[in-house]
């Protein structure tokens, strides 16, 4: 398989790598302090155009595929892994449903203002006693004329403190677990509170919020796909999704690994550069080494989707192996930097919190392990 980029993922990879160093990391610093959803930035990112990368050209987009977003989440993450969470909900979260399986209707009152960067998306699945376990969830949505009437809180929900769209997961017969959850797509409006949720690791700019309804009164026209498809949905989008999360973790272990051999390169003991120390040479080898292994992992699943092929166990093992490695790398980026490491001035210092969560969101690492053993035996999910 033939992983090399094109001269138009060239270009689009100098693109978003110029604008990231532009824009993104003057205040990348002052983003991850601030806990403020960066809305004029995320504006300006989607003014580049790759918001609507995967998106049909009659609704605004590209109709690119997953490399070209899987190019972007890595550049971003570069430079700072909160937008990169942003985007990802955007696009891979948001976006992905409303292309893929809503009508053309909502297709066409949604997607070109979420192109823009007009519209801010949030993809509300994960609820207190539902995670992992998803199948579980316990917001219902109960059957009214012309309608739904939507009740049940959400957690942990990325953008959810400052989105004016909703992609809801709700129950329509808990009986039936995963047969019975249906997909919505909800406007902010009477019924909804959100309440954000202060105090992360990591990715800070990309803030996170509870989501409540109760009685929110939802039209039928609201609902994507049929009752009881709803798990099915998610689980596909998350299929993709976690391509992107690969993208992240990479980008996180790239700027973790850059930074250690820019370091290990000026810091002198001894009366020599660091990197010619025996043991931080051979630090700065593995992390090469696992970023690399962890890039073409990547952009082999990010290959094995546009090309229309299955893909489910390469995006877990992508997921798996770069989330690890960036945990691992930015590790020991701190361990190269010593003590300058452990400050909030270091950028591995950042590398080391944000690369934690690409371990647990949209799969943990052991569920990962889980599709992984499942395809191997042939069991799917």
């Amino acid at each position: 398989m033939d992983l090399s980029l094109s001269e138009s993922a060239l270009l689009l990879q100098k693109t978003v790598r110029d604008f990231a160093e532009r824009e993104i990391a003057p205040v990348a610093r002052q983003l991850d302090q601030s806990e403020t959803f960066p809305r004029e930035l995320v504006k300006k990112l989607a003014g580049l155009g790759v918001q609507g990368l995967t998106i049909s050209p009659e609704h605004g987009g590209a109709g690119g595929g997953t490399t070209e977003t899987t190019i972007v989440m890595e550049e971003l993450s570069r430079v700072y892994a909160g937008i990169a969470t942003i985007y990802s909900v955007q696009v891979g979260l948001c976006g992905s449903v409303i292309e893929r399986f809503a009508s053309a209707a909502q297709r066409k009152r949604y997607l070109p203002s979420l192109v823009r960067g007009d519209t801010i998306a949030a993809y509300a699945l994960t609820e207190p006693n539902a995670g992992t376990d998803a199948a579980a969830l316990e917001t219902t949505a109960t059957r009214r004329d012309g309608g739904y009437v939507l009740n049940g809180s959400k957690t942990f929900i990325s953008c959810g403190d400052v989105a004016d769209l909703f992609v809801v997961f709700a129950t329509v017969d808990k009986a039936k677990r995963d047969k019975g959850i249906t997909a919505f797509l909800v406007e902010r409006g009477k019924g909804m509170t959100t309440r954000k949720q202060s105090g992360k690791m990591g990715i800070i700019a990309s803030t996170t919020a509870e989501v409540l309804m109760e009685d929110m009164l939802v039209p039928d026209s609201a609902r994507v796909g049929d009752d009881g498809e709803g798990f099915k949905i998610a689980m596909q989008i998350l299929d993709t999704s976690r391509i992107g999360v690969a993208a992240q973790a990479l980008g996180i272990a790239q700027a973790a690994l850059d930074a250690s051999v820019a370091w290990a390169q000026q810091r002198r003991t001894f009366g020599r550069p660091i990197a010619e120390h025996q043991g931080v040479a051979f630090m700065l080898a593995d992390m090469a080494t696992q970023v690399d292994a962890a890039r073409l992992l990547t952009y082999r699943a990010a290959a094995l989707r546009d090309a229309g092929q299955p893909f489910a166990k390469e995006s877990a093992m992508a997921k798996l192996f770069a989330s690890e490695t960036a945990s691992a790398v930015a590790g020991k980026a701190v361990q190269v930097h010593g003590g300058y490491g452990y400050f909030k001035d270091s950028i591995v210092e950042r590398c080391y919190r944000d690369a934690k969560i690409t371990e647990i969101y949209e799969g943990t690492s052991e569920v990962q392990r889980i599709v992984i053993a499942r395809n191997l035996v042939g069991k799917g999910r």
